[in-house]
């Protein structure tokens, strides 16, 4: 019920412009009356969904560096019962109590919002916005068919990959340019930085750990959600992929772990054999899925310009480009780039059957250059432009 009143909300012109100026205006109010904490930090990652992402890596810095004791940080979450490690609290999204400390917190660490959906930010307060993916996609007020009203992204601190995507988060997310900062994500510098021995220890782990079989490769497969599809009829939204066929031609080289959207995780019509496919759509670290996979089958997920940076195989499943295109929009000076853009499961498992291993490592790596998203130590320039805003 939550669910369909915050979609009827948010997808409704006239009520979400009601709800959005009225309820901005209160809490706007209330904040009049409460002083900012110069040391309170307030996270969340996916609107609270999730502890996970940029935000948790940058999280997990500063509780490991001593200078950054003297602040207490707390996590918005959608259900306080998420595991958060370490000394940080937690707070649910929503309650009078979540508004407040978002009025009294100095420094916001978000990668999508921490406004739900509202203008309150207070002008003292400063917020580190990492983002949750890197251009492929049109976003912001870029969607073709956005039906609802998008208001100004207030943070102080937006990050992007390149001078390109910087100028793009710009515009689209009606952030100024100076606001920008050309840093790299900071839930990449795992994959940059792990070395290839580490890489296979990861894997090994893995693989005991989940019981998986020794002798075969590993596909992982990460599609992105159909929001246009979502909204409307959740159970329109299937798997385009006949697992029972790619099991005939490729199971006894290959598995499948199956990566949904967390949006659409609860939705997605896959069945798990445990034999062929497996579902690791509610596995925490993502990081490690790309790691352990010997290729990426994705769509239109930024999930490949992060996986490009391990120089593996990616393949572009776009069953569905022309639709996609229509409703969503991809842009198309980033979508040229990418490799292997292949329309039918027909095409797929012949490329999987006569793969060039190494060349297609190559061609991978060719495509990172292009993007131009091999930033090192993200998570620690983060964090010091965070804490150095307005003093440089």
């Amino acid at each position: 019920m939550k669910e369909k009143i915050k979609n009827f909300i948010k997808y409704n012109k006239i009520v979400y412009k009601m709800y959005y100026y009225t309820m901005s205006a209160i809490i706007r109010f209330i904040g009049l009356f409460i002083k900012i904490d110069e040391k309170l930090i307030l996270i969340n990652s996916f609107g609270g969904k999730k502890y996970d992402d940029s935000p948790k890596v940058i999280y997990e810095y500063l509780i490991n560096h001593k200078e950054y004791n003297k602040y207490s940080i707390i996590w918005a979450l959608d259900d306080i019962n998420i595991n958060i490690p370490g000394r940080a609290k937690k707070i649910k999204n929503d309650t009078i109590k979540y508004f407040i400390t978002a009025l009294k917190a100095k420094y916001w660490i978000t990668n999508s919002s921490l406004e739900r959906g509202l203008n309150f930010k207070k002008k003292k307060t400063i917020e580190l916005n990492t983002w949750h993916g890197t251009t492929i996609k049109k976003m912001g007020k870029d969607i073709i068919k956005n039906k609802s009203f998008k208001g100004k992204m207030n943070c102080n601190i937006l990050l992007a990959i390149n001078k390109t995507e910087s100028e793009f988060f710009s515009r689209t997310f009606d952030v100024p340019i100076e606001n920008m900062r050309i840093c790299g994500l900071p839930r990449n510098d795992e994959l940059i930085s792990t070395t290839r021995e580490r890489k296979n220890q990861i894997k090994q782990k893995f693989i005991e750990k989940n019981n998986l079989d020794t002798t075969k490769k590993i596909i992982l497969y990460a599609p992105t959600f159909r929001e246009y599809i979502n909204i409307d009829n959740l159970n329109t939204l299937k798997n385009p992929i006949n697992f029972e066929k790619w099991k005939k031609e490729i199971g006894q080289d290959y598995i499948v772990l199956f990566r949904a959207h967390y949006e659409t995780a609860q939705i997605m019509n896959f069945n798990p054999d445990n034999e062929f496919t497996y579902d690791f759509s509610k596995y925490e670290n993502l990081n490690e899925l790309m790691i352990v996979s010997d290729i990426l089958i994705s769509d239109y997920s930024s999930i490949i310009n992060d996986y490009a940076l391990l120089e593996k195989p990616i393949i572009d499943f776009a069953y569905d480009f022309e639709e996609y295109n229509e409703n969503r929009g991809i842009i198309d000076y980033v979508w040229k780039k990418i490799p292997n853009k292949l329309e039918n499961e027909d095409s797929i498992i012949n490329f999987i059957k006569n793969i060039d291993y190494d060349k297609e490592c190559e061609k991978t790596a060719e495509y990172s250059k292009k993007i131009g998203n091999r930033i090192k130590n993200s998570t620690e320039k983060a964090v010091e432009l965070l804490f150095n805003y307005g003093k440089e």
